[in-house]
């Protein structure tokens, strides 16, 4: 058996060593387009900060494992997929066959159409080539413009703000982290920031990039506000490497669509990882949820599924846990609610805490929160696990601060029933 993985991210290497475990006889290629050995993306803020080296960012530090492993790495990119002839073509036209096929392909930045944008001093934070780029200009007191706050983009100003540069961070949405915290725990977020020096600019867009003669960056904002720098960071989101996959037969939405098992609408197709788009129990939908943790389980399950071993996908994971300059805040599940639900809100600004719980019916399906660090594994159980309240709903939209005396007995109610 041929498997063929596109894709040398974590979701990659985790599925090539799961089809190795248990097809040891199997053949096994890995398609990666960068010229670096498989590396974690979620590593190069450490990197910034200097907290690693370059190798400190590999997903394997042992020389030789994927040799050991008779794990074929290859340099290309996918531009076409045969799914009648079994074969993808790469971007030097060559064409490579399999007969398990994972799409791992990832992410990639996605950039808006500014003028200026593609110029010299404006870099995405994404490779291991981004990162030297960045270390070279962001020096200590060089002015540093992030466009985005979401939250990629709170980590890499974590990251910034550790290599002591002058940084402004300009924000669309009305708040920070706006797809993962509410307006009272993203306003939150930005006081902290702001009283940390990092000037932070809501509400606002950049209109375009200009250079002077010296290559100095005048950064123009919507707001009218003109803001010098010698180096842009773009973190406005990113979108699923699916696009070699146009006319292919394999079905996508915002993501490669998957089943249970994690094959897609052709057999013998598989994807995981940030491209792939599965089921999400909590919201009743399908969902790309782009975090390291789904990536590892989506690769496992796939890759199980590839050898014949048949296994389902229990569900998406959608957590949010971030460090931003020492703030701790957490997101988890719909924390935007659902049609006809109930919810709380208990804040504390003079102490930095935040809770938000969200209830459809006696369930918990979402929450926010800054400072409750305590409250992080009831908040994830409750939510994932679909626990059912019942008259502890009623005790949490009262006093929120409960969630542990809740979790402990509804939990365990639920446990115990489920063994009767």
């Amino acid at each position: 058996m041929k498997h063929l993985i596109l894709g040398a991210g974590p979701a990659g290497v985790i599925a090539a060593e799961t089809i190795r475990k248990h097809a040891p006889g199997d053949e096994i290629t890995i398609l990666g387009d960068e010229p670096e050995a498989p590396y974690s993306r979620m590593a190069i803020p450490y990197l910034l900060m200097g907290n690693i080296g370059e190798p400190g960012t590999h997903l394997r530090h042992q020389g030789g494992h994927y040799q050991r492993l008779r794990i074929e790495l290859k340099r290309g990119r996918a531009v076409k997929l045969d799914t009648a002839a079994r074969q993808v073509q790469l971007d030097d036209s060559s064409w490579l066959g399999y007969d398990r096929l994972l799409i791992a392909t990832g992410s990639s930045p996605a950039t808006p159409p500014i003028p200026g944008i593609a110029g010299p001093g404006v870099h995405a934070c994404w490779t291991l080539a981004d990162a030297r780029a960045i270390q070279s200009l962001a020096v200590p007191g060089a002015r540093v413009l992030q466009m985005g706050a979401g939250f990629i983009g709170c980590i890499i100003m974590e990251a910034l703000a550790a290599r002591d540069v002058k940084l402004s961070v300009v924000e669309m949405g009305d708040r920070m982290v706006p797809r993962m915290m509410g307006p009272t725990a993203g306003g939150m977020i930005k006081d902290w920031c702001q009283k940390k020096g990092v000037a932070v600019h809501t509400g606002a867009r950049v209109d375009a990039i200009e250079r002077d003669a010296t290559q100095v960056m005048k950064v123009k904002l919507s707001t009218g506000a003109v803001l010098e720098a010698d180096l842009v960071i773009s973190a406005t989101g990113v979108k699923p490497n699916i696009g070699f996959l146009e006319d292919s037969g394999v079905r996508c939405l915002v993501g490669v669509l998957t089943d249970e098992h994690l094959q897609t609408s052709v057999p013998g197709i598989y994807a995981a990882g940030d491209c792939a788009e599965a089921f999400d129990k909590v919201s009743g939908k399908t969902i790309v949820s782009a975090i390291q943790p789904n990536a590892a389980e989506q690769a496992r399950v796939a890759a199980l599924n590839m050898v014949g071993l048949a296994t389902e996908l229990h569900g998406v994971t959608q957590i949010n846990v971030l460090d931003t300059l020492g703030l701790i805040s957490a997101s988890f599940g719909a924390w935007d609610g659902v049609p006809g639900g109930e919810h709380v809100e208990l804040t504390d600004r003079e102490a930095g805490r935040h809770l938000s719980l969200q209830f459809g019916g006696d369930r918990l399906v979402g929450c926010n929160s800054i400072g409750w660090t305590e409250h992080v594994g009831v908040m994830r159980g409750l939510v994932e696990g679909q626990v059912a309240l019942g008259a502890w709903k009623d005790k949490l939209l009262h006093d929120p601060t409960l969630l542990m005396q809740a979790y402990l007995a509804s939990a365990q109610a639920q446990h115990a029933h489920a063994w009767v």
